[in-house]
């Protein structure tokens, strides 16, 4: 399985650095905290490890999930995934 490194390497250099700024710009402050672009994923299972609750930000077609460590403070990103609009969350989990 890979993991979201892995999955950020294969992404084009430009959108790779959208997602990456969008990342550091969205999840510096309150990532566990529900927002036009950022909300918790309940009642499905991914395909990729990660601590519940899973959370996911929209990126333009592509969708970061990651999880909270509340005690530290520290987002780990799991997965990084296109989503094309014909398709639903629990098609790239």
């Amino acid at each position: 399985m890979r993991g979201a490194q892995d999955e950020l390497d294969a992404i084009k250099r430009f959108e790779r650095n959208v997602i990456l700024d969008d990342i550091e710009d969205r999840l510096e402050h309150e990532p566990a905290k529900s927002s036009r672009r950022r909300k918790q994923i309940d009642n499905l299972t991914p395909s990729f490890e990660a601590v519940p609750p899973l959370w996911q930000l929209t990126v333009g077609e592509w969708r970061v999930f990651y999880d909270v460590e509340e005690l530290s403070k520290i987002v780990w990103v799991r997965a990084v995934r296109n989503k094309p609009p014909e398709k639903r969350t629990e098609d790239i989990l």
